[in-house]
């Protein structure tokens, strides 16, 4: 299947929302859905509310990367988790979701990449993971290619889904536990009351309920900033290209340095330059400025600086900051986030691919799109509570969210709930960027 989602796509849940709920879930990704999926299963009357359709934004733009290797220690314990997760969904859904556990491996060129590998080893053996150093014969044997590769870091019980299916149909088995979904639904504000939480208010009307989600990825500061909650968070375009079919070079997910691919059931490759992405300018982008240099400065060369946001994006000069509930917000002017790729970053992948692997050649590209990826400064989420009362905020996954999303949405479901997380949320917290902490980036691969 190719990329779908090019205009406004039919809806498959379309309402109307009902008039109260326990949980109100802003943002139809995977992590909004996971946690809705998670909040029905423990009998939870939830509603998630999509302004747009359902992965229509980064959820259903990324690789389909299902990965362990290279996490945060942070972040690694959950990903455990949720890659048990996806197992289970695998063996209710069947072949449909698309999950296999085919491995990702990750390519050196320098010896000081793969120091950078042997070092994480130390995550990996904590957690028994299956991760382990591959020797420049080892790759060879495994990639036919001619990457100039000395080494690399291999995990075979890591995996791969297609996003643009899988999503759809996790929302469709959180529709099966008891959650309602509405699309084309925004959420214009919260209902508050005695600085709690006691509703949202939405285009479609009034919702009452006593917890609110806030997962609506590149979205979430503008909302959250509306309501006096204040989060350093960026929105970065990535762009990402399918190919045509091509004879197989690897059955798993792999990248270096410069490159990602995944080749997928239907002999096309998912490919993208790796670590490369696009900053917008916009009021929020300059303000947050400061608070990412660390990160910027770290790998200034991946980043680059493009002409001012768009009109509508959530960071355009011209979009408002401030709304009435009863008129239109910017989340119904723009339904679907979907930025032009930058063809000059396919066009570099497709060079890479080709001196890699030029038994192939250059590869021709079937079709090529861009998500907007919500990054925080350090590479790290926001799962935590809000300093409103029954405010819970679930985003800055930074590009990590689509293999960690089935963990994540039940971290959130508990937090939500008040059960037990089973993971420590320190590194995590909304408060790290207010309380003196050092925010440096996550020394994840």
């Amino acid at each position: 299947m190719s990329f779908p989602f090019r205009g406004l796509p039919p809806l498959r849940h379309a309402g109307p929302p009902p008039a109260s709920a326990d949980v109100v879930v802003l943002g139809g990704g995977v992590i909004g859905v996971m946690t809705a999926w998670h909040l029905a299963e423990r009998g939870v009357r939830v509603v998630l509310c999509e302004k747009g359709r359902i992965a229509a934004e980064q959820s259903g733009r990324n690789w389909g990367w299902v990965r362990q290797q290279g996490r945060d220690p942070a972040e690694l314990p959950i990903m455990v988790e949720s890659l048990r997760i996806w197992k289970s969904l695998a063996q209710e859904m069947g072949e449909g979701l698309g999950f296999r556990q085919t491995g990702v491996m990750y390519l050196a060129r320098t010896q000081a990449e793969m120091q950078d590998f042997e070092n994480w080893l130390v995550h990996a053996r904590a957690h028994g993971l299956d991760t382990a150093m591959v020797t420049a014969a080892g790759v060879q044997g495994q990639i036919k290619g001619q990457g100039g590769w000395i080494g690399g870091q291999l995990t075979p019980s890591d995996g791969r889904a297609e996003p643009w299916v899988a999503v759809p149909l996790l929302a469709q088995g959180a529709v099966a536990r008891g959650a309602v979904i509405v699309e084309g639904c925004a959420v214009r504000a919260l209902d508050l009351a005695g600085g709690r939480v006691a509703g949202v208010v939405t285009e479609a009307g009034r919702i009452a309920c006593s917890q609110v989600v806030v997962a609506g990825g590149a979205w979430s500061r503008l909302f959250l900033g509306a309501q006096g909650v204040r989060i350093p968070q960026l929105s970065m375009r990535a762009s990402v290209a399918l190919t045509a079919p091509m004879p197989e070079v690897y059955a798993g997910n792999a990248g270096d340095r410069v490159i990602g691919f995944r080749r997928r059931a239907d002999g096309r490759y998912v490919l993208a330059m790796r670590s490369r992405s696009d900053i917008f300018p916009g009021r929020d982008a300059i303000a947050s400025l400061r608070a990412f240099l660390p990160t910027l400065r770290q790998d200034w060369r991946s980043t680059g600086f493009r002409p001012l946001a768009p009109r509508h994006f959530p960071d355009a000069w011209t979009t408002l900051r401030r709304w009435s509930s009863d008129g239109k917000s910017p989340f119904e002017r723009m339904r679907i986030l979907d930025p032009a790729p930058n063809m000059a970053d396919i066009a570099a992948a497709q060079d890479a691919f080709a001196r890699a692997f030029p038994a192939l050649g250059r590869p021709r590209i079937a079709t090529a799109w861009a998500g907007m990826i919500d990054t925080m400064p350090d590479i790290l989420p926001v799962i935590d509570r809000a300093p409103i009362e029954g405010l819970t905020i679930a985003t800055g996954l930074s590009g990590h969210g689509f293999g960690i999303g089935p963990g994540m949405g039940r971290v959130v479901a508990d937090l939500v709930t008040g059960g037990t997380v089973g993971h420590d949320l320190h590194r995590f917290r909304l408060s790290r960027f207010g309380d003196g902490s050092v925010i440096v980036p996550s020394p994840g691969l």
